[in-house]
Order: C-alpha cells, then structure tokens, then sequence
C-alpha cells in the first residue's frame, strides 16, 4: 500500500494479464519478483532500481523541487527473468503510484515515453513496447506499437486459436550482461552504415528505421539495400571505423555503450536483416488478422515460426532450451511457436487451435517439465493460456 500524510490513503493498482499475469496491490511485480519497499517518493532501496528514477524523472518533468515522500509495499507473481516484462510492470505501476500520490495526470503516451526512458537508468538501452502496451492495452484486442510518435491500433485476433506461454525456466537478466545492450549497438551500427553507404548522414542515425524513414522505400527494398550495403562476416572495430571514416577512440565514446566498448566483432548484416524481416512480418501478421482468410491460424502459425528461426539464427537471442521448448509446442499441436521477450531464456509464445489446448498442454507439460526438474516451478508459472487485457488501472480506497 501507498501512504502520505498523517492520513492513510490505499493505492491499489492492477495491470493487464499482457502475457501473463495481473498485477495485483500495489506493484504486483518486481525485478526477480521478490517483495520490496519503495521509500521517498518513489525511490527503491536498490538505487539502480528503475523505478526508483521517478525521484528525478517526475520532479523533473514537472519543475518540482519538494516531493511528498511515500511508502510502498511490492509484491508480484510474474516470473523473475522470463521475457514477460516484469521489470517494465514495477516501473509502470510505480509511475502511477507516484503521479497519485502526488496528485499529477500524465497522458498515457507521456507516462510511457517517461516509463522507457527510466529503465535506462541501470544501463540497458531498450525500447519502448512494454511500456507502451502497459498503458495502452485494451482488453479483446491486439495492438500493433508504433513510435515516432508513439501510437497503438487495434487487432483482433482469431477466435478460433489461444495464445499459450511455457516458461523455459532458464532466467536471464538483461541488465547483468552485455548482450541486449551488443544487439542494439550492432543495429546502430548497421544504421550508420547503412545511411553512409546512401549518402544520408550517417551521425545522426540511430535506428534502423530511420533509414527507410528517410529513403521512403519499403521494408522488403531495405533487404536489399542490406543485401548490398553490408557482407555477412563479422566487422571488427577498426573496420566499422574505416567505413565512417572515424577514430577508434571516438566509435568507443561517441558510439557504443560503456559495456560494449571492448567487443571485438560485430554482426551487422545478420541484425539488419532480422529487425527489417521482422518488421515485415508483423505487418503481415496485422494485415491477415484483418482479412482473416479461412487458414487465419496456420499463416500467423508459419509467420511466428520464421520469427524463431530468424530470432535463432540472424539475431542470435535463442538458447538450446528455448529451441527445445519450440520444437516441443509445434509437436504437440501449436500452430506456430518462437520465442517471446528479450530472448536467451524466459519464454516462449505459441498459438494453438482452441479445440487442441487441452491437449497440448498436458503434453508439452509431460514432454518438458515433468521429465526434468523443471517441474520443481510453480505450474501456473510454467505454462498457461492467455489472452489480451487491459492497461494498468489505479483504485483509490479511502
């Protein structure tokens, strides 16, 4: 619960069951799920807690010099380090509980935008999509994420197939090493290059999408481009200078991220070509859901299983357990199955006809857990139905 002043107020904030869970009292999850206090409004014990930046991202964003202070008790049920944005969960639910408290409105889209930029703190430089989808679900539907400026359309997906999560119960901490923070820096790289090999200028690109933004060609034109611009060996450093035209000294200060100064080589061509044949698909993915054509189910089934393979193969994010848990989910009847989250552990999503779920989860339960300590994991942690539902809510008890 949240408090403030001589008076008890009761702050009770729930969230969508996006891929797994609601969120239950205040912040019903935590980074590893484990209860935790939230002192001074907003700050956690661990100072690199991303929700413990609203004690300078909100004073900032409003002009705040003196903040009422709060204390909040955390506590959650979504598995710890398993691709289900657990850690996004605590940092949207503590910017609602602190614009509470403080009795300040922000638009969805500016609590998003402020909820990413947050997350930053402990030195991953991820994205926006949780967040947004935090805020901006709606319960029934699908929704497809777009930034510049951020934006969300509905999709509806088919009635005749359920969405199944299985935990591959191999944990993965994003901001404990460097591997997410290396994949987004070969993707800018591949950027820069990218645009230097069109002419464009190349310093102010940061993402891929800005070069097909500022050419205006297509996502299949760009894998052409990419074909032609990039080779598919690794580039070293001193290669990516040459290319740009820069020193050593400023790629590693003016470019890459602290902990990506010291990689050797980089896959700039295998990463350009996923992030464009992903985009692709999910634009595919929202254009057959909208036709929904008599095998709806087993086109968005073949669309996911490219996704793995190309999650597998060119962004390299997979791990043996989670290729295992996919090979699994299609044997046993799902449709379609790839990982989900940042990857290299966590979980996988599967799309199954609804007349075989029953099915397929007692033999993909038998078939992965039950033959291997993984069964010591709570069931409803490990593999279960789900289905789209609403953003994060606050209720007030007085």
């Amino acid at each position: 619960m949240a408090t403030e002043g001589p008076a008890v107020r009761r702050v009770q904030v729930a969230e969508h069951p996006r891929r797994a869970y609601r969120l239950l009292w205040i912040f019903c999850s935590s980074y590893g799920c484990r209860t935790r206090y939230i002192n001074s409004c907003g700050t956690c014990e661990n100072t690199r807690s991303p929700a413990g930046q609203y004690q300078s991202l909100v004073p900032e964003h409003f002009g705040l010099s003196d903040v009422t202070g709060m204390n909040c008790l955390v506590d959650g049920n979504i598995p710890p380090s398993s691709g289900l944005s657990s850690s996004s969960a605590l940092v949207c639910c503590a910017g609602l509980v602190t614009l509470t408290v403080l009795g300040m409105n922000l638009s969805k889209v500016e609590l998003a935008e402020i909820c990413a930029k947050s997350e930053h703190y402990i030195g991953t430089e991820g994205g926006g999509m949780d967040q947004s989808i935090s805020f901006l679900a709606e319960e029934g539907t699908a929704k497809l994420i777009e930034f510049s400026p951020l934006r969300a359309t509905d999709v509806k997906l088919p009635s005749g197939a359920v969405f199944v999560i299985a935990n591959s119960c191999v944990e993965m901490n994003k901001a404990a090493t460097s591997h997410f923070n290396i994949r987004v820096m070969e993707c800018r790289l591949a950027a820069k290059l990218l645009a230097k090999h069109k002419c464009l200028s190349w310093e102010e690109v940061l993402r891929l999408e800005e070069v097909q933004a500022k050419l205006g060609v297509s996502l299949e034109e760009m894998l052409l481009i990419t074909e032609d611009a990039l080779h598919s060996e690794p580039y070293s450093p001193e290669e990516i200078c040459r290319c740009l035209g820069i020193s050593l000294q400023e790629l590693k200060t003016q470019i890459l991220s602290p902990n990506t100064q010291d990689v050797l080589s980089f896959k700039l061509y295998q990463r350009a070509k996923h992030v464009y044949s992903e985009a692709a698909r999910v634009l595919q993915f929202k254009k057959i859901c909208e036709e929904a054509p008599d095998n709806t189910v087993q086109l968005l089934g073949e669309l996911m299983n490219q996704s793995h393979v190309s999650c597998r193969d060119m962004y390299e994010c997979s791990c043996p357990e989670l290729d295992q848990l996919v090979d699994i989910c299609r044997k046993f009847g799902a449709q379609g199955s790839r990982l989900t989250g940042a990857g290299w552990g966590g979980c996988t999503v599967s799309i199954v006809p609804a007349d075989k779920l029953s099915s397929f989860l007692a033999n993909v339960h038998e078939a992965y857990y039950q033959r291997s300590n993984r069964s010591l994991v709570p069931e409803k942690q490990s593999l279960f139905a789900t289905k789209p539902g609403g953003g994060a809510l606050v209720f007030l008890e007085a």
